[in-house]
């Protein structure tokens, strides 16, 4: 079933008299549970279509939908409840805030949704915070809740930002190149969680931004942008995580 469906997407942006086009009319749907890699060269368009795709950004013409949601039309106001409920993102640069530890930038990230406990939603701090450690240990920085972003290194930061996208425990997790700053086998570990996020049986559907080819086998769906536009859309018998080597 779909669950993502993009219409004749184009995106400019404009300096004084100068535009760039970096959409050039994308039609895309994605199925729920579906495990989606996005590859290109950079200036593909490739974090301009994630962010799109997430409600951070909004197309210059086209249609964006998620489920019954006309995501492209809706005031900047839903457009934060919907980022807020259905999204988790995982981005480049880490977007850590700055005066909070790590367990801290989680725990905010969940106070504002709240989180799931027994099928409820509850906003207890205890509830919260048991999640955010939780999260933190599976990325393997439970040794690490009382540090703050200037004392983690890169590869650390990425972590705290994986963990606090999941913990939320989205339909919807978008991932820009979200094993550039980490080693071989941290990195493998991230893709493996992702990967065990997704699934037909399961309510997530997860994409993932890189320009790493030996990612590309992980996916159920294989994307290939150039110069803003769809090249390659195909489908295919995924490689495990445990299995990928880069």
């Amino acid at each position: 079933m779909s669950l993502i469906h993009l219409e004749n997407i184009k995106k400019e942006y404009t300096l004084g008299e100068t535009s760039t086009s970096a959409l050039n009319g994308i039609n895309l749907e994605i199925d729920k549970g579906e495990l989606v890699i996005i590859l290109g060269p950079s200036g593909a368009g490739k974090t301009t279509l994630l962010n799109v795709i997430g409600g951070l950004d909004v197309p210059t013409s086209g249609n964006v939908t998620f489920g019954e949601v006309p995501v492209s039309t809706l005031s900047s106001k839903w457009l934060t409840i919907f980022r807020r409920k259905k999204v988790g993102v995982v981005f480049q640069f880490f977007n850590l805030i700055s005066r909070l530890t790590a367990l801290e930038n989680i725990e905010y990230a969940l106070d504002l949704v709240g989180v799931k406990l027994n099928g409820n939603v509850s906003f207890k701090s205890k509830v919260i915070r048991q999640k955010a450690i939780e999260y933190l240990d599976i990325v393997g920085l439970k040794d690490r809740v009382s540090h703050f972003p200037s004392q983690l290194s890169g590869g650390e930061q990425q972590r705290v930002s994986v963990a606090r996208a999941l913990a939320k425990e989205p339909e919807l997790l978008l991932a820009d190149e979200p094993t550039g700053n980490l080693d071989f086998k941290i990195g493998r570990n991230i893709l493996e969680i992702m990967e065990a996020m997704t699934g037909k049986d399961k309510n997530r559907t997860v994409i993932i931004v890189t320009h790493n080819e030996a990612i590309a086998s992980l996916g159920d769906r294989v994307i290939r942008l150039s110069d803003g536009l769809i090249t390659e859309n195909f489908t295919q018998e995924f490689t495990p995580a445990k299995d990928l080597y880069w």
